[in-house]
């Protein structure tokens, strides 16, 4: 099968996202100019530099109280800031609870009853468990083609991580089975690893 974009796939749903995984899922947490928390799981997301450590994720929808973009971005645009919260496989219901279409009133930590603690370098909250909580500080946000396409980039500024997923001195993700975004409705956990080593590494 081949098909163009622009003229459409003509399957029952769209392909991309499948094509596309596994993703790795940024739980963000934001809080607004006034002071309200913010927390929603986005799988176009991963990390984009080491030194210094940046990432990104981007938002491709809008909801009738932010008109063009959603609440995430908005809050971000506010105050510069977020956290992107490391999403485990125990976590899935509560992740997956703060993924709908919430007023933006609502804080989706108590909605969720997800814990939560203050970040150190960043006026926001973070996810209390989580297997790591990365707090960035926005570098850019930058608009795509598309009506609400739009990818923020941060410079993480602080670092958190969980001490039973430190072994040996290693960040091991088999010690909390990371979650991951396929398609559809679809999702899967890392469960086992297998190492290789770089040609001249």
């Amino acid at each position: 099968m081949f098909y163009r974009p622009e003229d459409g796939h003509g399957l029952p749903h769209n392909p991309f996202n499948a094509v596309v995984s596994p993703r790795p899922i940024g739980w963000i947490s934001t809080r607004g100019a006034e002071g309200a928390d913010n927390l929603a799981p986005y799988s176009f997301f991963n990390a984009v530099a080491y030194e210094p450590p940046q990432l990104m994720f981007a938002s491709t929808s809008t909801k009738p109280d932010r008109s063009d973009t959603k609440d995430s971005v908005a809050n971000i645009r506010e105050t510069g800031v977020f956290c992107v919260n490391i999403v485990e496989y125990a976590a899935r219901d509560a992740m997956n609870r703060t993924s709908g279409p919430w007023e933006k009133e609502t804080d989706e930590f108590d909605l969720a009853g997800i814990d939560r603690a203050p970040c150190e370098t960043i006026p926001c909250s973070r996810v209390a468990n989580a297997p790591a909580n990365l707090e960035c500080k926005l570098t850019q946000i930058v608009h795509l083609a598309g009506e609400a396409n739009v990818v923020v980039f941060g410079e993480v500024t602080g670092v958190h991580l969980r001490d039973n997923c430190l072994r040996d001195g290693v960040f091991d993700v088999t010690s909390y089975q990371p979650l991951a975004r396929l398609g559809y409705r679809d999702y899967a956990r890392v469960t086992e690893l297998f190492s290789m080593t770089r040609p001249g590494a």
